[in-house]
């Protein structure tokens, strides 16, 4: 497994984003999410954390979670409050592509890192933020997590079953929603770059995620205003599409459509359901939905999941097993997909790690680099900024700079 810097480089000759040089000031995970795509297409990646580790990384440096949103990335631990570290950072940064950082929205105007001061000196920058609920704004200056944005942007309201109660989603998914937004704009405003010389700041929040994911649910408000509420595993406006039992484990099953459900009822042999005069239309059983369900469900619990997957599959209906997360990787299409990496670690000795979801034919990405450990590639990183030697022992030895 590459890892060595020669070898690290060679790789990345073969990817789009080769020769990229970006500057990671980011915690947690929102700003990291779209960082891991940057450095995945090959970008070179400075990742710049305080001299002593930050209780604001993404669980332990050896744990899991960080293995797998730091990857592909080199490090140099530089303390940005003092004289020294700043202009040890600007340095750095009058090369650099792209900055991106998801600091609170005044952190970075304290620390002088911020846009404006950063594209006086650099006007070719692509400075990239996420925030948790915009740059400006009365909620500007607060601090975001993803379950605050989830409950605040309507998702909590919507998820789960009726009468239950909010319930958050699984996943931090405004956290990474906005972390995919913000690399898809990067590439947005570098594009733009080739054409004006010049590069902007790029910015979302959680909340801005959310509230565009909400999609066809904020739609229903803002075109006929309906509230949307909880429909538990159940579509929203559709019907039959949900969780049904099967003798073994549960499955998903989406035959709402007027052809799917009549394909459905000839496949299942009920076609008399298709003569119930209360289930002719899609609104109609969306109105009878219980009724609909409960049939379905006394039907296929009668046999396992494999059973009633191939069925439906033949006769072309969307189905599929509801999965844990370990099945999910035993599934034959996933491993066909190659959907993990594996990273090489100085402790782990070997960590897997979730892979790009983005195809290019023709293209590999992969692992060039291990999860650098705190401070890792300072030397290296200074030198390439045209420090020298002296100049960075000086700053270790003031404990500017960690090793």
């Amino acid at each position: 497994m590459p890892d060595d810097s020669a070898t690290a480089a060679q790789i990345a000759t073969s990817l789009p984003l080769n020769g990229l040089r970006v500057l990671d000031l980011t915690l947690a995970r929102a700003g990291p999410t779209c960082v891991r795509h940057l450095a995945d297409w090959g970008a070179d990646i400075i990742r710049i954390e305080p001299p002593v580790a930050n209780d604001g990384m993404a669980g332990a440096r050896d744990g899991f979670d960080f293995t797998n949103l730091h990857r592909n990335k080199r490090c140099i631990a530089l303390d940005l409050k003092t004289p020294e570290g700043h202009a040890a950072f600007l340095k750095l940064a009058q090369t650099a592509d792209v900055v991106v950082e998801n600091m609170r929205m005044q952190v970075k105007y304290r620390l002088k890192v911020d846009y404006e001061t950063l594209s006086a000196l650099n006007p070719r920058l692509v400075y990239a933020s996420i925030s948790g609920f915009g740059q400006t704004g009365p909620y500007s200056k607060r601090g975001g997590v993803d379950q605050i944005a989830q409950g605040l942007g309507g998702l909590m309201s919507i998820t789960g079953e009726k009468g239950r109660g909010p319930m958050r989603v699984g996943i931090p998914i405004d956290d990474l929603t906005a972390g995919n937004l913000l690399a898809l704009g990067v590439m947005m405003a570098l594009f733009e770059r080739e054409k004006t010389g010049k590069g902007r700041w790029v910015h979302t929040s959680l909340l801005e995620a959310q509230v565009f994911m909400l999609d066809f649910q904020a739609t229903r408000w803002l075109q006929k205003g309906e509230i949307a509420g909880q429909a538990g595993n159940d579509h929203p406006v559709n019907t039959p599409m949900g969780v049904f039992p099967s003798a073994d484990k549960p499955i998903n099953i989406a035959a709402s459509s007027p052809k799917l459900w009549a394909v459905f009822c000839r496949a299942v042999g009920k076609e008399d359901w298709l003569e119930r005069p209360e289930w002719k239309t899609s609104e109609d059983r969306t109105r009878h939905r219980a009724e609909v369900n409960a049939a379905i469900a006394e039907l296929t619990s009668q046999q396992a999941s494999e059973y009633w997957i191939a069925k439906l599959e033949e006769v072309g209906i969307p189905c599929g097993p509801v999965n844990n997360i370990q099945e999910v990787f035993e599934d034959p299409q996933v491993e066909h997909l190659d959907m993990v990496w594996k990273v090489p670690h100085a402790k782990l000795g070997e960590a897997g790690v979730v892979r790009t979801p983005i195809n290019i034919e023709g293209l590999k990405p992969g692992i060039r680099r291990s999860v650098p450990g705190l401070g890792e590639h300072a030397d290296e990183i200074l030198t390439e900024a045209g420090l020298s030697g002296d100049e960075i022992s000086a700053l270790r030895a003031k404990g500017v700079l960690g090793s």
